[in-house]
């Protein structure tokens, strides 16, 4: 009976009520909710505490940090070489992006050369991750807000990429294909192919996409005109990515500071023009189809080459060599055992991952370990958005402009 009365108790506590007078007699009653914490879909375990009048929310403070690893100060503990699996894991749905940040981050301190071949492949699996993130989001977000077939539609095609991913590294997801000076595979025979039927049926799905939402006026009712933010705003807040890109700013870090040879493809921003919901959803959708246009060109004009540095300082001797070479064997076990080290000093590599600009800060002091490790992640800049997203507007606007929002709690928290 005590453990009855303490739930009632908990549930009472979690609901305020408070009455400010509102003019000529009359008094608005200002309910004070928690929405959370849960787990809605893959956006992660967040908490919001909302302030409503009615169907009105006037105010809502998000509240993170349930699903804090650690992740930045394990990998202080950890050589160059094993903090690459860790920091995969803050953004758990574009861990390819987590990579790219941190190698290139140490690849500057190096001074390591990355070749041609190695950067074309880095591209197409990046760009990969990005459709598979807008697939993510694209199929939570329609489920949270009633389109629920959506789910299963974009999921299908997300389990192709999952299938590729494991051709080239092994492994579904979390797949350390990125390493310091390249990657660790070339891709196998057959992964062409099979990449070329995905690039030839991709941009077919996405039109199924369109004419299922923007034919459905329920969808179209709760993304246009909520959740608008101005461009200034956004830009004063520092949020980037798509959410920026909906206001009609084209920023993106492809084409504004160009990394492994994005300067090399031909591809274009999409923008939208008032900056709500529905402009959210239209940005992110036109990036399924510029991915595949900058995957069909790196794939078209993939150099021949090393796939990683020839640097043996930081590279494995290749595989063949370990059951002939004892000196390779040796080089083998002392990089795997003991890493390589990094000249003291500091780099921020920037990437443009699905929800914004991704850097990682790294500070080397000389040893095989990093002294600081630091993500930059967009989920935690464009969270600060989300107050001016759903201010004043009604509460069921405020699960789609969440939604809309793609936050991954993974990447807030780390």
């Amino acid at each position: 009976m005590s453990s009855l009365t303490d739930d009632f108790r908990r549930r009472e506590e979690s609901i305020t009520l408070s009455s400010e007078p509102a003019g000529q007699g009359e008094t608005h009653e200002l309910l004070t909710l928690n929405i959370g914490p849960h787990h809605p879909a893959t956006h992660g375990v967040l908490r919001l505490l909302a302030t409503l009048e009615g169907e009105i929310v006037r105010d809502v403070k998000p509240i993170i940090g349930y699903v804090h690893t650690g992740i930045e100060k394990t990998a202080e503990d950890k050589s160059y070489w094993k903090v690459i699996p860790v920091v995969e894991r803050m953004d758990y749905v574009s861990y390819y992006f987590n990579a790219m940040a941190f190698c290139g981050a140490v690849e500057t301190l190096l001074g390591v050369e990355v070749p041609p071949r190695a950067q074309y492949l880095r591209v197409i699996h990046l760009e990969l991750n990005r459709i598979m993130s807008h697939l993510v989001w694209l199929g939570t977000s329609a489920l949270d807000i009633g389109a629920i077939s959506m789910l299963w539609y974009c999921f299908r095609e997300k389990e192709a990429i999952l299938d590729l991913f494991e051709m080239s590294s092994g492994q579904r997801m979390h797949t350390r294909y990125f390493q310091v000076g390249g990657v660790i595979e070339d891709i196998p025979r057959g992964f062409e192919a099979k990449l070329r039927a995905f690039l030839k049926e991709m941009p077919r799905r996405a039109d199924q996409y369109a004419a299922l939402l923007e034919r459905n006026e329920i969808v179209l009712e709760r993304l246009r005109g909520t959740g608008i933010v101005d461009q200034e705003t956004m830009l004063k807040l520092g949020v980037t990515g798509p959410l920026l890109r909906a206001t009609g700013n084209p920023w993106d870090l492809r084409k504004a500071q160009p990394y492994s040879s994005y300067d090399h493809f031909d591809f274009r921003i999409p923008v939208g023009t008032v900056g709500d919901n529905y402009d959210r959803y239209r940005v992110r959708h036109a990036e399924f189809y510029e991915s595949v246009k900058i995957i069909e060109q790196a794939i078209d004009g993939l150099p021949e080459g090393p796939f990683i540095t020839p640097d043996r300082k930081v590279s494995l001797p290749p595989r063949h060599e370990l059951a002939t070479s004892m000196e390779a064997l040796i080089h083998h076990f002392k990089l795997v055992t003991e890493g390589f080290r990094v000249p003291p000093g500091e780099a921020y590599y920037p990437v443009e991952g699905p929800r914004g600009e991704l850097g990682c800060f790294v500070r080397a002091d000389g040893s095989a370990k990093p002294a600081r490790v630091h993500m930059s992640d967009p989920s935690f800049v464009n969270l600060q958005a989300f107050h001016y997203m759903v201010k004043d507007g009604y509460i069921a606007d405020l699960i789609a402009s969440l939604a809309m929002l793609d936050p991954i709690l993974g990447g807030i928290d780390r």
